[in-house]
């Protein structure tokens, strides 16, 4: 049971033990003198002076143990986890051997590995450059190549989630609404002329042409959906649905093929790490009171399987509807004149809440900018039912609860770069929340948290940090 407890909750309880102890020693032997001296009028004095060794005690073994805390057992902490940020999340930043002074050897032994291991890596990486500088170049290829074909096409798992989309494709459904990687088709197209296309692809192993509708049952297409041999999944082509796209805008292709292995429906807690969808998002607002203010923006990206998808970026103003301070346009430099045109609330929520759909969502001190959004979930006409994961306690859980757990200090932990003209925009915190995301990922893995319940349950932990915060 103890290994489950951390390095400094042990130390705390073997100086609890040791406090304990002495009393108890103490205790003892003055009842033998006690006993010795057989004079009962002694009683009083035998207890004044256990009582004085029993403080005394307690003051100095709690006086050695905050010394102990400060210039041990945190700085072990500090560096362990600043180790495992090298080790799993590629941070390059040096190791504080200031704070880790008072432990001989082991700071400066520490550095040396990592030095040692990162002059390793660099050489495995720089032999590994040139193919990546190759494949790099093909994919450039191949995105011109499908973009410039006037054919909206992607592909899809067998359980019909998007594993890939050309620029053509992402017009089309973004018709419907936003285009993201591994959402559900069903999202976009009604589920009965894709599944009955589907089943007779399945049968006869030859394309099938087939007429989609829309789920909002506004738009109508004629498509062809067409096997991909031995992998599963299919390809649907959209014919002659095309997206007009200007020669100078950016056509990407977004995808993962990994998505073709699709997971089996476990629940959801048992559901690994790596097989979630995370939208990480941010929020800038008229003030600090979630129960009077309201939001004027809000920004968000989306992480699969452990990368942030380029191209899938969700950045809107909001009308807030009441005049915006100057104090709060003075740090998110949003102003009443640019909401002026811009989606109130209850629009621009309904937008954010099909963006995430199906997803974890993730936000740094996520309790704030989630009561603004639970606040106006009736007007949404939404239910915000999302699993939540909050970084500032992953950070806590990774860190340490005595280190700062702001979004500026976490992400100079892990080497993550705001650019200040960002900071304070809800799209750029949730840019730098989600790169800090995806640093902290593989150091939970690394540290025996594979699934989100894994996760779940750590951060219960230091919910009282976010108690402080709100």
């Amino acid at each position: 049971m103890l290994h489950k407890l951390s390095l400094r909750l042990r130390i705390f309880l073997f100086f609890c033990l040791l406090a304990l102890g002495g009393i108890l020693v103490s205790t003892v032997v003055l009842w033998i003198s006690y006993e010795r001296a057989a004079d009962p009028a002694l009683i009083n004095a035998f207890i004044f002076a256990d009582a004085l060794i029993a403080f005394g005690l307690l003051g100095l073994v709690a006086g050695v143990w905050l010394l102990f805390d400060d210039n041990v057992a945190k700085p072990i902490e500090r560096l362990s986890a600043q180790l495992r940020a090298r080790a799993h999340a590629g941070v390059s930043t040096d190791l504080d051997l200031e704070a880790a002074r008072y432990l001989g050897d082991l700071a400066p032994a520490a550095a040396g590995l990592a030095e040692q291991l990162a002059e390793n890596a660099m050489t495995t990486a720089q032999a590994v450059a040139a193919e990546t500088a190759h494949l790099a170049t093909e994919k450039k290829r191949l995105t011109a190549l499908l973009t410039e074909i006037p054919v909206a096409m992607l592909l899809a798992s067998p359980k019909h989630q998007i594993v890939l989309y050309d620029a053509q494709a992402a017009g089309v459904l973004a018709q419907i609404a936003h285009p993201r990687l591994n959402a559900s088709l069903f999202d976009y197209l009604e589920s009965t002329g894709l599944t009955d296309a589907y089943k007779e692809m399945c049968k006869t192993g030859m394309d099938v042409y087939c007429t989609l509708s829309s789920v909002d049952g506004r738009q109508t297409y004629t498509a062809r959906m067409k096997p991909l041999g031995d992998a599963p999944g299919y390809m649907l082509v959209f014919e002659g649905s095309v997206a007009r796209i200007p020669p100078e805008d950016a056509r990407p292709l977004v995808y993962d093929f990994e998505l073709l292995d699709t997971p089996g429906d476990d629940v959801f807690e048992e559901r690994s790490l790596s097989d979630l969808c995370f939208v990480v998002f941010d929020t800038e607002t008229t003030g600090l009171l979630p129960h009077k203010d309201e939001i004027v923006q809000i920004g968000a990206v989306r992480v699969v399987k452990g990368k942030i998808v380029e191209g899938e970026k969700f950045d809107t103003l909001v009308d807030p509807g009441i005049p915006i301070p100057p104090a709060s346009t003075k740090v998110h430099k949003v102003n009443d004149r640019m909401v002026q045109g811009a989606p109130d609330i209850a629009g621009a929520g309904q937008s954010f809440h099909q963006f995430a759909r199906d997803a974890v969502i993730v936000a740094h001190n996520a309790p704030f900018d989630m009561a603004f959004l639970r606040r106006h979930a009736d007007r949404m006409e939404v239910d915000w039912s999302h699993p939540i994961l909050d970084t500032v306690l992953l950070s806590a859980v990774l860190f340490g609860a005595s280190e700062t757990h702001t979004l500026d200090a976490v992400c100079d932990r892990l080497g993550v770069t705001i650019p200040e003209t960002l900071r304070h925009t809800a799209l750029g915190d949730a840019v730098a929340t989600a790169e800090a995301l995806v640093r902290m990922l593989p150091m939970l893995k690394a540290r025996g948290m594979t699934t989100f319940g894994d996760v779940i349950a750590e951060t219960r932990k230091h919910g009282r940090l976010l108690e402080d915060l709100n």
